[in-house]
């Protein structure tokens, strides 16, 4: 399937938001190379999702409402609906959700399953810390992690 894909210019650098027509399907950071298949054109789904992008790093928004289409493993999909309910300028170590999907040996497993979201910041893994409260992986980098979890602590209310 031909996603259509934009690149907006954030407060953490260049972001390329995809879809599929219907829903938002990956997010990259600067440093990620686009797909190949990709036809580069900003559609009004795109606008919508960097719109509310501009709005949470300005901390007007603090959950996202367009529709996500991750592809993933049961797994994956599985942590990723997990990870969506850890509140806005909150933690949950990667411990912690192993334990919450029934799995508790599973720390690394999950660990992985974040590092293959493929629409960070919508889907907010970057609030998955280390049981001792460590900032731990992230696809984005530790210092985009870091930025992430700074700037929903000083919005959250």
């Amino acid at each position: 399937m031909v996603k259509s894909i934009f690149v907006y210019q954030t407060d953490i650098g260049a972001l390329k938001i995809a879809e599929n027509g219907t829903a938002i399907t990956n997010l990259y950071f600067s440093e990620e190379s686009l797909p190949q298949q990709a036809v580069v054109q900003e559609t009004e789904l795109l606008k919508e999702a960097a719109q509310q992008l501009t709005e949470y790093f300005s901390g007007r928004r603090k959950d996202f409402s367009v529709p996500l289409a991750p592809s993933g493993t049961v797994f994956m999909q599985c942590v990723w609906a997990e990870v969506e309910k850890i509140p806005y300028g909150e933690s949950q170590s990667y411990k912690g959700m192993a334990q919450r999907i029934g799995r508790p040996k599973a720390v690394r497993a999950i660990g992985m399953a974040n590092n293959k979201n493929p629409i960070p910041i919508f889907i907010p893994c970057h609030r998955v810390i280390g049981v001792n409260g460590n900032l731990i992986g992230y696809r984005g980098g530790l210092k985009i992690k870091k930025q992430l979890l700074e700037l929903e602590r000083q919005y959250k209310k």
